[in-house]
């Protein structure tokens, strides 16, 4: 029996996760721009479009994982992972961000402020909010700083075996430093294992390019590429190991794998299209249909009606048969004369 099986492009595969968190087994594919969604309902987050995707099971709703860390690889034809490891296929692979999961946690646990990362060093990309400021304020983000980390003495230089792969190519170096990244994040995040600890939910998202620019570079049949491609998978599984294990088991780690990005745009303009279509031959002037905030609207306008109208009944049924000689402050105050004229 293999004890490795081949990830083919364009998957989105599930490294480590904790107990709480069910994927099931199976080879159902996943929209490209849905793998937000996945990574909200698995933090216990709510959606604005239910997710039909027989992938993720419901699990346990009163313990949710702590962090989500999600690495995204582009320029990738296979990827050799762990069979432990469960993958889906994608499909419509379009550019995607975790904007929505970061801006949920900052409206619930804005008082805790939590760890949101979202690097892409490659493009000297870099989003730190919370916490993350104060820990990885030492991280290197710009090319400069990535290529000056790997020449120091405790880089990922000294203990990756590069085979074909040489310090002196700019491609090459670009690949290991997107590498020392990960070390990077690990290491600054065990200085700080408290803040692995809170309540509030974490969020990571990296993405990399390297292994693309080392295809282009030299082809993707290619002894570097191919080097490149084992040390980036064995990279990838000792973050995810060192990232579970800070998180005590509490953290879901995910590899989205992509060849290249399809643009969404013609998606988008085939919907405005149909859209159109169906206005002109809609001859009723229908509206259009209600949000999902529509029955709570419904409820607080309808009860509170409810309420005035109860209030009035009340207030006139008491004014209707209320005695002026003794209810009234009017004949209280006045004399004995002026009550009966």
């Amino acid at each position: 029996v293999c004890l490795f099986s081949g990830v083919r492009s364009d998957e989105f595969s599930i490294l480590r996760t904790p107990q709480s968190v069910v994927f099931r087994d199976g080879s159902w594919p996943i929209p490209g721009d849905r793998i937000p969604d996945v990574a909200a309902l698995s933090m216990g987050f709510s959606v604005e479009e239910d997710l039909p995707w027989p992938g993720l099971a419901v699990g346990d709703l009163f313990h949710r994982p702590r962090a989500t860390v999600l690495v995204t690889v582009k320029g990738v034809d296979k990827l050799t992972l762990p069979v432990k490891g469960i993958s889906y296929p994608i499909e419509n692979a379009v550019p995607f961000s975790l904007d929505s999961v970061a801006n949920a946690i900052h409206n619930l646990f804005s008082e805790e402020t939590p760890v949101v990362l979202q690097l892409a060093p490659s493009e000297e990309r870099v989003y730190m909010v919370g916490k993350a400021n104060s820990v990885f304020e030492d991280l290197s983000v710009t090319l400069r700083q990535l290529r000056n980390r790997l020449f120091q003495d405790n880089s990922i230089l000294s203990s990756l075996p590069l085979n074909s792969l040489s310090r002196n190519n700019e491609v090459d170096l670009l690949f290991l430093s997107e590498l020392q990244v990960l070390h990077d994040i690990a290491s600054l995040l065990s200085r700080h294992k408290h803040l692995a600890k809170d309540h509030s939910p974490d969020l990571y998202s990296l993405e990399l390019s390297g292994l693309e620019e080392v295809g282009k570079r030299y082809g993707e049949d290619s002894q570097q590429f191919k080097d490149a491609s084992q040390i980036l998978v064995d990279s990838l599984q000792k973050f995810a190991d060192d990232m579970y294990n800070l998180y005590s088991g509490n953290a879901v780690v995910e590899v989205v794998a992509v060849k290249t990005f399809n643009s969404p745009l013609p998606r988008k303009t085939r919907s405005i299209l149909q859209s159109s279509q169906s206005e002109s031959d809609n001859p009723y002037n229908l509206a259009y249909p209600y949000n999902y905030n529509y029955s709570v609207i419904f409820n607080i306008i309808l009860w509170m009606m409810i309420g005035l109208a109860l209030a009035v009944i009340v207030i006139s049924y008491n004014l209707w048969n209320m005695d002026p000689g003794y209810d009234s402050i009017i004949y209280r105050m006045t004399n004995q004369k002026i009550r009966m004229d």
